[in-house]
């Protein structure tokens, strides 16, 4: 039975969403180890909702220490078909400024190494990400956002990086001429990992700064995000107590089946502790093998 069709990952100072009524922690193992925090359940404005604090309660985990795979997997498992990622982002350009919000349509990702896939060790898939944000949730996301009357922009460019350093002038200047418009630590590899769990994705960037390309601005530093933050966080929540409602519950778009001809593996050459492993994403696409979990 699914616990929740909604997620919500909280980013840098979103850590538990106010509202939210018959609250109950759940602590959910999953084969890639534990994600980054109990996930809360509850109901807000009247939809049921799983939300989960990125960084863990405190902010404990650095961007480049997040277990991705547990995090989305966590949520897959409690019945989540829509993830909404809040995440704090500088501007890199003129026209975004601190304290608006951005809801990006595309993805660079530009981090190093991090574990960006669930099909490793013997089965390989190749799923689209022509367009790696959900185009339905996205829209209702920026809608949502102009309802509450946000300074909102609807589209963009999220460029990713490894953190947990900030950029370089020289850095800021390349991701620029890039054509990049925001720049964060942690839209990547989430939003690659839900397309594989085919759970649609989309992103809330709070923009905190404009890094340490604009000569009229100071260089972004923590205590100038953690000071934005505090002001765009109170938008953001407005934002999801109009969003949720809004969402349909029949998806009618392709992240819902983005698997189902992505596999490339043959069947019979997947090993059985991988499709143990991979079941509660791949089952339907196994066809007569698919009770290998009870194996």
């Amino acid at each position: 039975m699914s616990e929740a069709k909604i997620g919500v990952i909280g980013g840098s100072g979103l850590y538990k969403i106010e509202g939210m009524t018959g609250v109950r922690k759940v602590k959910v193992s999953t084969p890639f180890g534990e994600p980054s925090d109990a996930i809360i359940l509850g109901s807000l404005k009247g939809v049921r909702v799983a939300f989960l604090p990125r960084h863990g309660e405190g902010h404990r985990i650095s961007p480049s220490g997040l277990p991705a795979k547990a995090n989305i997997y966590a949520l897959k498992s409690l019945g989540v078909e829509r993830i909404i990622s809040v995440s704090a982002v500088g501007s890199l350009r003129e026209e975004i400024e601190p304290l608006d919000i951005v809801v990006p349509d595309q993805l660079i990702d530009a981090t190093k190494g991090r574990a960006s896939t669930f099909f490793t060790d013997g089965i390989v898939g190749h799923v689209s990400l022509a367009e790696p944000f959900c185009p339905v949730l996205t829209r209702l996301s920026f809608e949502a956002s102009a309802k509450v009357g946000a300074r909102a922009h609807k589209g963009g460019t999220y460029l990713v990086v490894e953190g947990p350093q900030f950029s370089t002038r020289a850095e800021a200047q390349l991701y620029r001429s890039w054509g990049a418009d925001v720049i964060g630590m942690t839209a990547s590899p989430e939003a690659k990992l839900a397309r594989e769990a085919e759970i649609c994705y989309a992103t809330l960037a709070i923009v905190t700064d404009y890094d340490c390309w604009h000569p009229g601005h100071e260089s972004v530093t923590t205590d100038m995000i953690l000071t934005n933050l505090r002001k765009g966080i109170g938008t953001v929540k407005r934002i999801l107590k109009s969003l949720l409602p809004s969402i349909p519950q029949k998806r009618d778009c392709a992240c819902a089946s983005a698997l189902e001809y992505a596999i490339a593996t043959d069947m019979k050459y997947i090993p059985k502790e991988k499709k143990r492993e991979l079941a509660l994403l791949i089952n339907k696409y196994l066809g007569e093998e698919k009770d290998v979990s009870q194996d």
